[in-house]
C-alpha cells in the first residue's frame, strides 16, 4: 500500500452515463443538537454507537484513495458535524491530502461561535450555514428546539474569524416559510452573504412529506423580484453545482435556488456520499449502499477500495425519480445519510 506521501493517479470515476464524479460528501456523525422535522424525528432516536462510526484515520484513508481517482472537493456533513469531537483535526488531515482543492462544512450554526476560529485555523475553506428563518417562533416550529440567536452568533463569529465564503441555506416549505423569503434576502444582502433556497425533499424521518409542501424555487424567485427588483442570471463556473444562481440587478448580493423536486439537476450530478458508519451511496435517494467500512477495517488494500467506489458510481441511476410513479423513498432519513 502506498504511503500517504506518495502520489497515485488513477482513471476518473465514471458512471454508466459518462458523468465524472469529483465531489465527495462525508458524514461524520448522525447526531444533532436540534430536531428539524425535514431531517430527523423529534424523539426515540437510536444513534449509531461510536465504534460503528468511521474513525478519522479511516476517513482519511478513504479520501486519499478517492482523491487519487479525481475527487477534489469535499463537504463535511452530519447530523451536525460540529458535535463530533476534535473535528478540526479531521479537517486538518483532509486539506493536506494531495489533490484535494476545496473542503467545505455544512452546519446548523449552533456550536459555530465557539468553534469558528479553530475551524479556520484547521484550513477549512468554506462554510454552509442553515438559516431557514429569522423568526424564533418559526425556528422552533422547524427545529423543535430554541436557538436562533446562537445560529446568528455563529454566523457573525465566522465572519469575524475570517471566513469570507459563507453561504446561508434555507429549506423552503410551503405553508410555513413564505414570510421568511424576503427577510432572508434582506439579511444576506445586508451582510454580503450568498443565500440559497432549497426545496423541501422527501427525506424526513417521520415520513410526513407531501408534494404540496414544496415551495418551488420559481415562487421564491417571484417574491424576491417583487421586493428587490429583477434577478439577473449569474455565471455558472461549475456546471455540476446543484444551484442555479442569480444576482440582484443592483449588484448587491447573490441568490441561489436548489430545486431538486421541481427542476431536477441529476444530469450534471458529480457527487457521491459516505455515511458516518462508512456506507457508500451514489445518490441522496439511493436505496442501495456499498460497505466501505468493511474494507477499511480489513486487510483490503487501496485497489479494493477503488473497485468498490467504481462499482457504486457505475450503478448510479439517471436521476432520483422523485417525480416518477415508481419512486421509492430511501429508508434512511437525511440525518442518517448526510446532508
Amino acid at each position: 500500500m502506498p504511503s500517504p506521501a506518495e502520489t497515485v493517479r488513477r482513471p476518473p470515476i465514471l458512471d454508466s452515463l459518462g458523468r465524472v464524479h469529483s465531489n465527495l460528501r462525508i458524514s461524520v456523525t448522525d447526531r444533532c443538537n436540534i430536531r428539524c422535522f425535514y431531517c430527523m424525528p423529534d424523539e426515540n432516536i437510536r444513534f449509531k454507537p461510536r465504534d460503528e462510526l468511521l474513525t478519522f484515520e479511516e476517513i482519511e484513508q478513504f479520501v486519499r484513495v478517492a482523491a487519487s481517482m479525481g475527487v477534489n472537493k469535499l463537504r463535511i456533513t452530519g447530523g451536525e458535524p460540529l458535535v463530533r469531537s476534535e473535528l478540526s483535526e479531521l479537517i486538518r488531515k483532509l486539506v493536506a491530502i494531495d489533490g484535494i482543492e476545496d473542503v467545505a462544512l455544512t452546519t446548523n450554526g449552533i456550536l459555530l461561535a465557539e468553534q469558528a476560529a479553530t475551524l479556520k485555523a484547521s484550513g477549512l475553506h468554506r462554510l454552509n450555514i442553515s438559516l431557514d428563518t429569522l423568526n424564533e417562533a418559526t425556528f422552533q416550529r422547524i427545529t423543535r428546539r430554541a436557538g436562533l440567536e446562537r445560529v446568528l452568533e455563529g454566523i457573525f463569529a465566522a465572519r469575524e474569524t475570517g471566513f469570507e465564503r459563507i453561504r446561508l441555506n434555507a429549506v423552503a416549505i410551503a405553508g410555513l416559510t413564505e414570510d421568511d423569503v424576503v427577510p432572508l434576502g434582506e439579511f444576506a444582502r445586508a451582510h454580503k452573504m450568498e443565500m440559497r433556497f432549497i426545496e423541501f425533499m422527501p427525506l424526513d424521518a417521520e415520513g410526513n412529506w407531501q408534494d404540496d409542501q414544496v415551495l418551488p424555487g420559481e415562487a421564491i424567485r417571484a417574491q424576491l423580484e417583487q421586493a428587490f427588483g429583477p434577478l439577473v442570471p449569474a455565471a455558472r463556473p461549475d456546471p455540476s453545482q446543484p444551484a442555479v444562481d442569480y444576482q440582484f440587478a443592483d449588484g448587491i448580493g447573490k441568490i441561489g435556488f436548489i430545486n431538486p423536486v421541481s427542476q431536477p439537476f441529476c444530469s450534471d450530478c458529480n457527487r457521491l456520499r459516505i455515511t458516518a458508519e462508512g456506507q457508500l451511496r451514489n445518490c441522496l435517494f439511493s436505496t442501495t449502499e456499498w460497505d466501505a467500512r468493511a474494507l477499511l477495517r480489513s486487510t483490503a488494500d487501496d485497489n479494493e477500495i477503488v473497485e468498490l467506489i467504481r462499482q457504486c458510481v457505475w450503478a448510479k441511476k439517471p436521476g432520483h425519480g422523485i417525480d416518477g410513479a415508481d419512486f421509492v423513498r430511501p429508508e434512511r432519513a437525511m440525518y442518517q445519510i448526510g446532508g
